[in-house]
Order: structure tokens, then C-alpha cells, then sequence
């Protein structure tokens, strides 16, 4: 039977994870890391009898290296998302195959469009392709008869939107960071969990410890996605159960979604065009492969920052985002963001933290999150930004003819970006989100469930205030 434990994850690969973040934060709030540290692998694969790899010694070794990403440490790269090579070798090569579906046929047009020659029969006749001459191009597929030559990509190849990763001389999957936008697609497609995201759990573990010895207390800004998530108990107790491990308020990165929609909305209507700065590996996209539309980023600061600012100009506090988004973790590495966020955490890892304490959160009490607006809520589903944007139009009594595109996915926001950047759209608001979903499909959630929409949407309709009414509120506090 399934243990209840890993029903909460959409994969083992998930779970494995959250395990190995539980055991690190266990050892760390104990006071035990550095000392059962060479222990951790073997305390989750126990015995001599392997369940994921060859033997028990290779799982144990991969364990080790994950371990290093749980404990916030480099594999060689200080980039978010890195590449465990030890774990990437059960992949069938990528690239161009002939399958047994080839007849030997006399055309042999696959041939003759070959540009370099690649292509020879075997005395079956059969096509075979020479990997040392072929480039990829594709000709060789398009002119076959029978499809009998694909195209093979590994998982984390084709959940890369933005050609990103490659495949190395030892056949292990290569990041060229130069193009990763840090979104974490590939960490949740990769079967073997060969790539991960570098984890500051410790980081929060020592500030909340710091806090419970009388330092700066630690406050929780926590994404409007966690409405969709934690689906086995009350958003409520979810609340509860942050400020059991210690954080002293629970803080809605709604509001500060609430405060983007007034602030952009009015930087639109003066501008006459913008992109949106919420979405961290939407913005790095545009950076690194559209800079000509760079001067119309928003300078507006994401809701998470915009919040955190907030936080840090009004208290003497420690701030720790808690959200579905990888690309949050180099979000906080940015010069004008680093010095208001603290630390991010997923999904996956506040579940691992609850656990590390030992806390049931469905036998806790109700709290209370009711901070933002309806409009600020929404902001975690594709199309939320838009309609916050119109509203803050609204709202605020500026004439403007909004003409938004709401882009779901990176493949749909580089149509976007390229039809402006071509002077072939109209549009004059690109809301980009680099997860097909928006928020509710980053890389950090513990589920992608088709009903996340309709649970985020459940969550803004609760909302009680406009958003002119929230950002008040918040200022009257």
C-alpha cells in the first residue's frame, strides 16, 4: 500500500525528495546534522536490497548528492537548478534513430536530402544513421515513407522550452545557464530526478531557531497557489501550522499583488506598453532572448518583493517566501530584491519542514489569511494579472484602452514576445508566465491537478475586499 505520506506528491521522484529534505531538516533542528550527516543515505535506503537502481551503494551515492542540493550546497555550479550526474545515466540517447519500421526501400530519399552524408543501408538494406556526421537537421524524418526515423528527446530536453539543455560526452544531461531561466520544468519531468533545485531549508530552519532565541522574528509571505495545494487539510490549518514551526505572521503575497496591480496598472497607462515583472523566468526569458523588449519590462517589483519591501521598511523582520516557483530562489539572488526576501521555500519543501517537527497539521485549529483582494488572489492562474491589471485601471479612474495577451506557458509567451518584438501584435500588456497554468503549475507544487484553477479561483472569491481596499488596509496597520 501507498504509504499516506507519498499520496500527497504527484511522483516517487517527489517523494524521494521530500525525504531526503525531511531527514536534513530533522537532523538540523536537532542539532544533529553535522554529526549523522554520512548517515542520512543510509537511514533512508536501509539494508542491502536496492528499490531504485542496481544496488543499494549507487542509490546511496545519489542520495549523497542530493543530500548536498537539500543542505543548499553546489554540485559544481552555484546555479538553482542543477544536474546530478551520477543519476542521469538511464536515459536512451537522444537524436535522430532509424526504427525497425524502415522497409529497405529503393527511394531512399532519406539519403539523398541528407546534407552530410550521414545516411548508409546495411546489407538488409535497412538505413542507419552515423551519429558522427548527423546534425540534427531533421530532413532525413520529413522524407521518409514510413516515419520510420524519429526524433528521440530525453524528458527534461523536451520540457525545456528554451533549449537550455544538451546532452554531454558522458551522456548526462548538460544546463547551459546562459539560457535556463530557472523555472524548474525539467526537475519535475526528469523520471530519475537527475535534476533538482538547490534547497535553503537550512537557511529558514536557523532563522526561525534564531527567532525562538530572541532574534528577528520571521515572518511567512506565502503564495495564493498554496490554496490549490496541502489538499488534505484546511488552508487554514496550513496557517496554523506555519506558525507552530515558529514563524510570527502569515502574510498573503496576494497583498503585494494587490499593490503590483495599482502600481503597474498606472505605470501601463503612462507607458503605453509593458510586460510583466511577476513571474521571475518570464523576465529572465525576455532578458536573455528578447532584449530588445527589455526597456519594457515593468519596474514594478514582483508581488513577492513588493510585499517583503513592505515588511522590511515597516518591522525589524526576517522574510521567507513560500511559493510553487523555482525560479523565486534567483529571483532573491537580484540585487534589487536580495535585500527585502530572506529565503524561498517550495511547496515540497514546507511539507518536509511540517514533517521534520512532526507536525500534523490536520489536527491543528484554524487560522486566519485574509490580507488581499480577489484580484490579488488570482494572480497564481494564467490570466489573473490581466484582470488585476484591468481592475487597478478600474479602480483607480485611469482611462486606458487595455489590450492584454495572457501568455500560458514559456512556448506562448515567446509568440508573444516575438509577434511585438516583429511589430506584429497590437497588444500593449504581455502577462507572462513561464509555467502552462501560471503559478499553480510551477516545478515546487506538491500536485499539478487540473482543479488547482478552480481551487485558486474558490480562494480569491473568498476575498472580501476590493483592491484599493487592500492595500489601505494594509497601510493602516
Amino acid at each position: 500500500m501507498t504509504p499516506k505520506s507519498e499520496r500527497r506528491f504527484d511522483t516517487k521522484i517527489q517523494y524521494l525528495k521530500y525525504k531526503v529534505l525531511r531527514e536534513v531538516a530533522r537532523q538540523e533542528w536537532n542539532g544533529t546534522l553535522e554529526e549523522n550527516l554520512l548517515d542520512i543515505p543510509r537511514m533512508i535506503v536501509p539494508g542491502k536490497v536496492p528499490t531504485m537502481r542496481c544496488c543499494v551503494y549507487k542509490e546511496r551515492a545519489i542520495l549523497a548528492e542530493r543530500i548536498k542540493l537539500a543542505m543548499g550546497r553546489d554540485l559544481g555550479e552555484p546555479a538553482i537548478i542543477q544536474v546530478i550526474d551520477i543519476a542521469c545515466d538511464e536515459c536512451p540517447a537522444a537524436g535522430y534513430e532509424v526504427t525497425s519500421s524502415c522497409r529497405g526501400c529503393l527511394a531512399h530519399r532519406c539519403e539523398d536530402v541528407c546534407p552530410r552524408g550521414a545516411i548508409t543501408f546495411d546489407h538488409n538494406h535497412v538505413a542507419f544513421i552515423d551519429k558522427t556526421k548527423c546534425v540534427e537537421c531533421g530532413r532525413c524524418s520529413e522524407v521518409c515513407p514510413y516515419t520510420a526515423i524519429i526524433n528521440r528527446k530525453r524528458p527534461c530536453q523536451i520540457a525545456c522550452k528554451v533549449k537550455a539543455i544538451s546532452i554531454n560526452e558522458d551522456n548526462a544531461a548538460s544546463i547551459d545557464h546562459d539560457k535556463c531561466i530557472s523555472c524548474g520544468a525539467c526537475v519535475y519531468q526528469c523520471p530519475f530526478g537527475a535534476i533538482s533545485d538547490k534547497s535553503f531549508i537550512l537557511n529558514v530552519i536557523r532563522m526561525l531557531k534564531d527567532a525562538a532565541a530572541g532574534g528577528e522574528k520571521v515572518v511567512a509571505i506565502v503564495a495564493p497557489a498554496i490554496s490549490s495545494q496541502f489538499t488534505y487539510a484546511k488552508l487554514g490549518q496550513v496557517v496554523t501550522g506555519l506558525k507552530s514551526l515558529g514563524f510570527d505572521t502569515v502574510m498573503e503575497a496576494a497583498l503585494g499583488a494587490d499593490m503590483v496591480a495599482q502600481s503597474e496598472s498606472r505605470e501601463l497607462a503612462e507607458r503605453g506598453f509593458l510586460t510583466s515583472s511577476c513571474c521571475p523566468a518570464f523576465v529572465t526569458y525576455i532578458r536573455k532572448s528578447f532584449d530588445k523588449l527589455t526597456p519594457y519590462i515593468s519596474d514594478s517589483l514582483s508581488p513577492m518583493a513588493t510585499i517583503a519591501r513592505y515588511l522590511k521598511e515597516n518591522r525589524a523582520c526576517k522574510t521567507v517566501f513560500i511559493g510553487p516557483c523555482t525560479a523565486k530562489k534567483a529571483e532573491i539572488e537580484q540585487d534589487f530584491v536580495k535585500p527585502y526576501v530572506d529565503a524561498v521555500l517550495t511547496f515540497e519543501e514546507l511539507q518536509a519542514l511540517f514533517d521534520s517537527r512532526d507536525i500534523d497539521i490536520t489536527a491543528l485549529e484554524e487560522g486566519v489569511l485574509d490580507n488581499a483582494s480577489y484580484f490579488g488572489r488570482i494572480f497564481a492562474r494564467c490570466g489573473g494579472l490581466s484582470d488585476a491589471v484591468a481592475e487597478g485601471l478600474k479602480e483607480q479612474g485611469i482611462a486606458f484602452d487595455l489590450k492584454p495577451v495572457s501568455c500560458d506557458g514559456i512556448e506562448e509567451c515567446r509568440i508573444a514576445l516575438l509577434k511585438k518584438s516583429r511589430n506584429a501584435s497590437d497588444a500593449n500588456f504581455i502577462e507572462g508566465m513561464a509555467c502552462v497554468g501560471g503559478c499553480i503549475g510551477g516545478a515546487g507544487c506538491l500536485t499539478h491537478s487540473p482543479k488547482n484553477r478552480a481551487s485558486v479561483d474558490r480562494f480569491g472569491e473568498q476575498a472580501t475586499r476590493s483592491i484599493a481596499e487592500a492595500v489601505a488596509g494594509l497601510n493602516q496597520e
